[in-house]
């Protein structure tokens, strides 16, 4: 992957855990925006250790060969080796596949295999993965049928595929703020409506098991940088770095503080229902005793 795309997945990909925490609030009462996100997306569902679940309904075992591409920064990819799986793991950056790499050889014992290249098509047999992950990254691909469908080739039968795409409701907003850039290579060049996206699934001849929407917070934290950023109708994604804009700072302590009342949960639900940063689809690829 090109640098802005890896960072896009860097920041709002739910699987970005740094490899240490920073502070949640900084000794001048700044809420870590990157942290808070994270505390978000646990408090969804993900990074389940207990339950060995990625996300809900996902869950991850030492008997499972798990195949992550577009990995990004590679904490799926981590989730799954801690879970003892085997892991293949593909990007086009190949400085953050080897550093992945590294540290899954560090880390665990795991039978780890790095892929340099995008999925078209994969250096991987017919029916090898029982555990696909495709998240954030059809959007940003010519074909997405085509790619779909390289997944669903080297899925086993029976396996289940994480698959997540921007949601529309906040990509149609952030096309009114967003510089034209961000919805032109190499970045998002499709918008999938819920429908379209569950249509894509169901074509390329899966089975939906569990739809999923997650991260209000998010949304809005990125249509809140297009309006707050200095640079205004000419900002980019790779601008954004520490320090935030105080308006993203004050988003941020917003919705900590949401998380910590009563209500909490069932506001954030409504929300994320409304305008999540993420529609999620977890499907099958049928068996053959599915159609006896």
């Amino acid at each position: 992957m090109n640098r802005l795309l890896t960072w896009w997945q860097g920041l709002f990909r739910p699987a970005a855990i740094p490899d240490r925490l920073a502070p949640l609030v900084s000794e001048d009462g700044t809420v870590n925006s990157r942290i808070c996100g994270l505390r978000d997306a646990v408090r969804s569902g993900w990074f389940n250790q207990a339950s060995g679940e990625l996300v809900s309904g996902f869950a991850i075992t030492a008997a499972d060969v798990v195949l992550d591409v577009g990995c990004g920064a590679g904490a799926a990819t981590l989730f799954a080796a801690r879970c003892g799986a085997e892991v293949i793991f593909s990007d086009m950056d190949a400085d953050k596949i080897n550093q992945l790499h590294q540290r899954i050889r560090a880390e665990t014992r795991v039978k780890a295999t790095p892929l340099v290249g995008d999925t078209n098509p994969l250096p991987l047999p017919d029916g090898h993965a029982s555990r696909v992950i495709a998240m954030e990254m059809l959007e940003h691909v010519d074909d997405p049928a085509q790619v779909l469908a390289e997944l669903v080739r080297v899925a086993k039968p029976g396996a289940l595929l994480l698959l997540t795409v921007p949601d529309a409701t906040g990509e149609y907003i952030q096309q009114q703020l967003a510089p034209a850039s961000h919805f032109q290579k190499p970045n998002h060049i499709h918008i999938f409506t819920r429908e379209q996206f569950a249509s894509l699934v169901i074509d390329a001849g899966l089975v939906i098991e569990n739809r999923q929407y997650y991260s209000f917070y998010w949304a809005m934290w990125m249509c809140l940088y297009w309006a707050s950023s200095p640079a205004g109708e000419g900002a980019t994604l790779d601008q954004i770095r520490e320090p935030y804009p105080p308006l993203l700072n004050e988003w941020a302590n917003t919705w900590h503080q949401l998380m910590q009342i009563p209500e909490g949960d069932k506001v954030i639900e409504k929300l994320n229902d409304l305008m999540p940063k993420s529609q999620i689809i977890i499907a099958r690829k049928p068996c053959l005793t599915d159609y006896s």
